[in-house]
């Protein structure tokens, strides 16, 4: 057979590769966006300390922790830096406002975040203990 004929690739050669593609992309697109959802997880971290840190400084101040967020300086509603997380203060479960609070991050509903159920909602308390609403352990969300 004459050379210039046998140049080329097959129809089931090109359908092999693309299978192979798709194969490659079902097992890698889930880890990719699990990885995307990880580092959003930071944001509500970050904005968890930064609300921690102005109610201790109000509390160097007035002997006190406050509920109305403006009194630290924070917006209502208080959003996350990027926007992922929605920020609220309440009463510990066991005491007053006064002596201790709840900060919570919730997922802005709709928005990429909200469908992170393996962390949920992150939860810090004045005592800085963490935890998460989610299917996933505290350890693995914080």
């Amino acid at each position: 057979m004459n050379a210039q004929f046998n140049r080329g690739f097959t129809l089931m050669e090109l359908m092999i590769v693309v299978v192979i593609i798709g194969i490659l992309a079902g097992v890698a697109l889930p880890s990719y966006q699990e990885a995307l959802r990880k580092g959003k997880r930071a944001d509500a971290k970050s904005a968890l300390q930064d609300a921690a840190n102005r109610q201790e400084r109000f509390m160097l101040d007035r002997s006190t922790y406050t509920s109305d967020p403006n009194d630290i300086g924070m917006p209502t509603p208080f959003r996350s830096e990027e926007g992922y997380y929605q920020i609220s203060m309440a009463a510990c479960p066991t005491g007053s406002l006064g002596t201790c609070y709840t900060l919570t991050a919730t997922p802005v509903p709709g928005g990429a975040q909200d469908d992170d159920g393996r962390c949920g909602n992150f939860i810090l308390n004045s005592d800085g203990s963490k935890s998460v609403t989610g299917t996933s352990g505290d350890d693995y969300c914080w």
